[in-house]
């Protein structure tokens, strides 16, 4: 198997957009735990507030549920900036109103790195990729030259957000084009935390569901990828980077 080559960490604010709550969670909150203890700033932007995540629960009950979780997830982990784009769960769309909302949040937070979640047809292994995980993923990656571009979506600069040019990377977590790694091994048990304050989806989920168990799923993934890295446990991604 590919070893993975240690991801960039010398930058000090990142940005996370990802279509609903517990996409950090799985898989990435650890690394980001990794990042706000080195004193780096990260703020999570989720597209959707997952309220069509829980089978049992109607979206008007799921949707404060949900914020809240996340909310109590993102501080598990160091990140005390937490907002909701208000998207409609399992019904994005890839367009123009979703790559301006994105660049609209890129320009206010002005990240060096942009983190988001595999946005390729299949994972690892050639598991089926969700469909607003895929349309989150290639408007981040958009959006990210759109918050650069005076031109593109002039209406922010009526709402006083100037162009972005200050992207160096995108960090796509679960992709199964992941070259890079970061080692969590003393955040794995953060990382598990974070998911786990999911309770109220992880319930919905059943006990017989492969991702309910929240430590065995990590761990399963991260020791493969600490296997890869060289160390115990690790986060990997595919990394997008812009000139």
């Amino acid at each position: 198997m590919e070893k993975l080559q240690p991801v960039d960490e010398a930058w000090s604010r990142a940005l996370a957009v990802v279509a609903h709550p517990d996409d950090m969670e799985y898989g990435a909150a650890a690394a980001v735990a990794r990042w706000t203890a080195q004193g780096k700033t990260v703020a999570y932007c989720l597209v959707t507030s997952g309220e069509a995540g829980i089978d049992s629960m109607p979206p008007e009950e799921a949707r404060p549920v949900r914020e809240r979780e996340q909310r109590e997830a993102a501080a598990l982990v160091g990140v005390s900036s937490v907002e909701f784009l208000g998207h409609p769960d399992g019904m994005l769309e890839y367009g123009l109103p979703l790559r301006r909302d994105i660049t609209r949040v890129i320009r206010r937070h002005r990240p060096e790195v942009v983190i988001m979640t595999n946005h390729h047809p299949t994972f690892e292994g050639g598991g089926l990729n969700q469909a607003d995980h895929i349309a989150v993923g290639q408007a981040v990656i958009d959006a990210v030259r759109d918050a650069a571009n005076r031109w593109v979506f002039r209406e922010l600069l009526t709402e006083g957000l100037e162009p972005w040019n200050g992207v160096r990377m995108v960090l796509a977590s679960g992709s199964p084009y992941a070259r890079h790694g970061v080692d969590i091994t003393d955040h794995f048990a953060a990382g598990v935390a974070s998911l786990q304050a999911h309770a109220a989806y992880l319930k919905g989920l059943g006990d017989d569901h492969p991702m309910a168990d929240a430590e065995e799923f990590l761990e399963a993934a991260a020791r493969a990828n600490g296997t890869r890295l060289g160390c115990r446990f690790a986060a990997s991604f595919e990394v997008i980077e812009f000139g």
